[in-house]
């Protein structure tokens, strides 16, 4: 798993290693461990999917102390933009956004941490979202 940082601390593209021959593919799409010492000491407690059509806008959603949320979001098909903004008053970067374009072809994910209002469009004639919290 590749990490890359974005220009929002703590807001970070994840992008495993696909391992592809004549019989399809395999990639690892999640490591409790690795997840842990490379991005957040964080536990994922619940996943979630859902699938839209084109042009749908689901967003922003945002949850509150003690509901809050991080989230560790991929698309199994079609294409998304992704967007995360910084809600969290005091923060240096309060305000600013991340938009991710994230795909079931490119099989990159995006983690969000909590305090962060998130959302996404999609651009495919369809897409199915899955995404990880670490709050019920």
């Amino acid at each position: 798993m590749k990490r890359i940082d974005t220009d929002i601390p703590g807001v970070v593209i994840l992008e495993p290693q696909r391992f592809e021959d004549e019989r399809g593919y395999f990639f690892e799409s999640f490591s409790q461990r690795w997840f842990s010492r490379e991005v957040c000491d964080t536990v994922f407690v619940q996943d979630n999917e859902s699938r839209s059509n084109y042009a749908v806008i689901r967003g922003m959603h945002y949850q509150l102390p003690p509901r809050a949320q991080s989230k560790l979001v991929r698309v199994i098909s079609g294409r998304i933009l992704d967007v995360a903004v910084d809600i969290r008053e005091g923060s240096p970067t309060f305000g600013r956004h991340v938009a991710v374009e994230l795909s079931g072809e490119d099989f990159r994910q995006l983690f969000i941490p909590r305090g962060f209002a998130h959302g996404f469009a999609v651009l495919s004639k369809e897409a199915v979202v899955q995404y990880k919290c670490d709050n019920p």
